[in-house]
């Protein structure tokens, strides 16, 4: 029986209902009036109406309107007088860009269709075209850091330590890294010609590229140490760090290393799951407005490497979801710190789409370690310091990672 015929159904045994008196003709008219009347002003005052009943639901609307004429003032002018061809789509993602620039958070951003598309890309990992090879400088040149598993420049057989000389012919003599990966990068099915110095000896290869996907967490077990990098916070970095906690565990690991340095963040969501490697049923992170907890995020109940002795790689590079991890994880114990003091982005942001396949991203909240520590104006101060300098990566040394064995007892 469905819903309706069970909404529909007289029990037989209840009494029968007398009919209702049919509404009067006057009745009739003044219901439909206010129904009209209703209607009207919840079409003509919509904002309002969800500004007042949205917070119910967990949707903020703000009803109130600026005064735009100065714009439309400036518009009519510019295309009065200006001496070339306007785009007026191109205008208006202008002045969407500078209204909310205006409100001088760094973080919240207007993102026009194109630039919606390349932030999913770059949190998702999918980074288009490409090699699958991390680029970087030694000794100011450029040089492969390291191959994606199964991808193009892996399968070539590029090496981690091959310094590039030449792209498609030019030479990367004075390049930055950003130039590089420009060049590099194209089109999936295209190919890219590189020169490379491995050793003395001068190797060349021509590698088609494909669709990279660039998953956000890494693992490997060595001596028993058990060591997770993790580079974003993604929709999958919960699930993907989860599976190497359990594969950890399968081989009886005795120490992990995290691996959060250069993590500039991603979905608070991932950070509480990563978190809860370790906590159990612990706060992971407090939300503060003017000073006053408004909500608690917590861990879960399955902490596979609770107990394991654990430290956490940071450096300046490291912020927002991952400051959010290492400082719980520090503060509850769980987790001692090795590296350098995090960048200081304690606040979150929600992305709310908007007409056109563009996005607003926009500051919602602040965020404090379990033990009240401002994470924006503070940052998360290592328990052991540490630095890596450039003539370190030249020299193909880590004395970061040196410091998290030694303190590991390796």
């Amino acid at each position: 029986m469905t819903k309706q015929q069970h909404a529909d159904a007289v029990h037989p045994h209840e009494p029968k209902v007398k009919a209702k008196k049919p509404l009067s003709t006057n009745l009739l008219f003044l219901i439909i009036a206010a129904t009209a009347v209703f209607g009207f002003v919840a079409g003509t005052r919509s904002e309002q109406i969800l500004s007042v009943v949205g917070p119910v639901f967990g949707v903020k609307v703000y009803a109130g309107d600026i005064d735009l004429s100065s714009v439309q003032a400036t518009y009519k002018a510019l295309k009065a007088n200006y001496d070339g061809t306007l785009n007026d789509k191109t205008l208006a993602e202008g002045a969407n860009k500078g209204l909310v620039a205006a409100a001088g958070d760094a973080y919240t951003l207007y993102m026009d269709s194109k630039e919606t598309n390349s932030f999913e890309n770059d949190l998702s990992g999918n980074i288009g075209g490409g090699i699958g090879a991390e680029v970087g400088l030694r000794q100011s040149k450029i040089t492969i850091i390291r191959t994606l598993k199964s991808n193009p420049a892996e399968a070539a057989g590029l090496n981690a330590g091959d310094t590039v000389l030449s792209v498609n012919d030019q030479a990367t003599t004075g390049w930055t890294v950003e130039q590089a990966v420009a060049q590099i990068r194209g089109e999936a099915g295209t190919t890219v010609k590189l020169s490379v110095q491995r050793g003395t000896e001068v190797k060349e290869f021509t590698i088609t590229r494909a669709i990279i996907s660039n998953p956000s967490v890494e693992s490997s077990v060595t001596n028993g140490v058990g060591t997770l990098t993790i580079t974003r916070f993604d929709s999958e970095t919960g699930t993907l760090a989860r599976a190497a906690a359990r594969d950890f565990k399968s081989q009886g690991v005795k120490a992990v290393i995290l691996d959060l340095r250069g993590n500039g963040g991603g979905y608070l969501t991932a950070a509480q799951d990563v978190a809860g490697l370790w906590l159990d049923n612990q706060v992971v992170v407090s939300e503060r407005t003017n000073g006053k907890v408004v909500d608690e995020l917590k861990s879960g109940s399955d902490a596979i490497l609770a107990g394991i002795h654990t430290v956490v790689l940071v450096n300046a590079g490291s912020a927002s979801a991952s400051e959010i991890v290492a400082g719980a994880l520090q503060d509850h114990g769980a987790a001692k710190l090795v590296g350098e003091k995090t960048f200081g982005k304690g606040s979150v942001q929600k992305l709310i789409t908007l007409p056109e396949g563009a996005q607003l991203k926009v500051t919602v909240a602040r965020w404090y370690t379990p033990n009240g520590k401002n994470i924006t104006k503070e940052g998360i101060t290592p328990n052991i310091t540490a630095t890596l300098a450039q003539k370190d990566v030249d020299a193909g040394i880590d004395p970061q990672l040196d410091a998290a064995k030694k303190e590991l007892g390796l």
